[in-house]
C-alpha cells in the first residue's frame, strides 16, 4: 500500500543549527530508505522547511515504524502527516 508522507520541520522548537547537527545522517537515511525501496519518490517542501514523499508499507504503522528510524524524527524534530493512498478511479472507467 502506498502513502504520501508531508513532514514539517519543528522550526519552531528548533535552532538551524540543531537542524544542521543531523543532515548527513538524515540523508543517509533517506537514501537507505529508497534503497530498500520504502521510499519511492521525495522531495524538498516549496511551501516550508520540510519533505514530501510517497512510500510503500504494509500499513501506517510501519510508515510510523520506518519514519521513526530518520534522526531528525528520533530526535522529535519532524511532524508527520500520512494519507493513505488508493487507486484512482477514473482510469477503470469506460
Amino acid at each position: 500500500m502506498q502513502f504520501l508522507v508531508l513532514s514539517r520541520r519543528r522550526t519552531d522548537q528548533f535552532s538551524d543549527a540543531d537542524f544542521e547537527r543531523l543532515v548527513a545522517s538524515e540523508g543517509a537515511q533517506a537514501r537507505h530508505l529508497y534503497s530498500i525501496g520504502f521510499t519511492r519518490q521525495i522531495w524538498h517542501r516549496g511551501d516550508m522547511p520540510g519533505a514530501c514523499q510517497v512510500v510503500e508499507a504494509k500499513d501506517e504503522g510501519e510508515v510510523h515504524e520506518t519514519l521513526a528510524t530518520l534522526p531528525l524524527a528520533r530526535a522529535g524534530m519532524l511532524d508527520f502527516e500520512i494519507v493513505p493512498l488508493k487507486p484512482y478511479a477514473g482510469f477503470s472507467l469506460p
